[in-house]
């Protein structure tokens, strides 16, 4: 008996390390999250002290070259089969994040704050399963829906959005942005969800981050920003951690994850990370919103539903019991 629970332990810990566990690709997507939540602070600050295209530019440019001496091997895929679908999803990814930096403007300026940012941002969760539905005619997982229901409820009570009069009230143009970022997100998630194994990630991540870099680069010189060499330890220091760690390391996990989980699951994981910026902005404000802690156990609930029942209904369909 002994020796077949230390058997059962090595499997499971072999699955892990192999991510072939049903629970890999998400514990890895968990991390992704925390790594993308941390950063709203850190990038609302960076663009107030250089112009927002110009860092976009850098941030992407710095993850290319890391990414490219990392994955040198993965050069020489970048071939038409990637190119195919990289280059559409890196349009999409370009337009999310310019959107959402956009946002985190002054407040003088239409600008939102960075948690009601990464609150918002989270509504592709709610946007990837009713656009896959739409396409494949096919009503949502009951694990998705119950997920998409804790999750709309958490996002909203996040927001600290309320009606009033018929309308949103406290909703300026900077919030406008996000939800347009929202939506390009989850078109590109969805064309990520179509990877096969033609497909290599890094190379996928290499082109997206490359192509990210030119447009904005492109977009700096046609508006004229004026940057210049990056001034200051904080914009360094914004640049290197969004660069190696939000961009470099964190795109290929998703490319990487897309092709083991549905896109609708990978939507409902990364709604952690409105929470974890959530987390990240109360820390830095040194208070904590009550709406915002029930938003944030919301979410966390929502994604602990839809990831229990789509786990057992993986291990039920392969008969493995990790």
């Amino acid at each position: 008996m002994r020796s077949f629970r230390t058997h059962a332990r090595y499997a499971r810990y072999k699955a892990y390390r192999t991510g072939t566990h049903p629970l890999a690709p998400s514990i890895v997507l968990m991390g992704v999250a925390a790594i993308w939540g941390s950063s709203f602070v850190i990038m609302a600050d960076a663009i107030t002290r250089y112009p927002m295209l110009a860092f976009l530019s850098l941030r992407f440019g710095i993850a290319t070259v890391v990414l490219s001496l990392i994955m040198r091997g993965s050069l020489k895929k970048i071939n038409r089969v990637n190119l195919r679908l990289g280059l559409p999803a890196s349009v999409f990814l370009t337009a999310g994040y310019i959107l959402q930096t956009a946002s985190l403007v002054p407040a003088a300026q239409g600008g939102t704050t960075p948690a009601r940012s990464a609150f918002l941002t989270g509504m592709y969760v709610i946007l990837v399963p009713v656009i896959q539905s739409i396409i494949k005619r096919k009503f949502p997982q009951r694990g998705v829906v119950l997920g998409v229901i804790f999750a709309l409820g958490g996002l909203w009570a996040l927001s600290g959005l309320s009606l009033s009069g018929g309308g949103l009230t406290d909703w300026v143009r900077g919030d406008t942005l996000v939800f347009l970022s929202a939506v390009c997100w989850s078109t590109h998630m969805i064309l990520l969800g179509t990877t096969t194994e033609k497909h290599d990630a890094p190379a996928l991540a290499i082109i997206q981050m490359a192509v990210l870099t030119l447009i904005s680069g492109l977009g700096s010189l046609i508006i004229g920003e004026h940057a210049g060499v990056p001034q200051g330890w904080q914009v360094w220091t914004a640049l290197l951690i969004t660069s190696v760690f939000c961009s470099a390391l964190a795109y290929t996990a998703q490319t990487w994850v897309q092709t083991k989980i549905p896109a609708s699951r990978v939507a409902l994981i990364l709604v952690l990370e409105p929470a974890f910026g959530g987390v990240v902005g109360w820390l830095a404000a040194g208070v904590v919103v009550l709406r915002e802690a029930f938003g944030a156990a919301l979410l966390i609930l929502g994604m602990i539903f839809s990831e229990t029942l789509a786990s057992k209904k993986v291990v039920y369909e392969s008969g493995e019991q990790l």
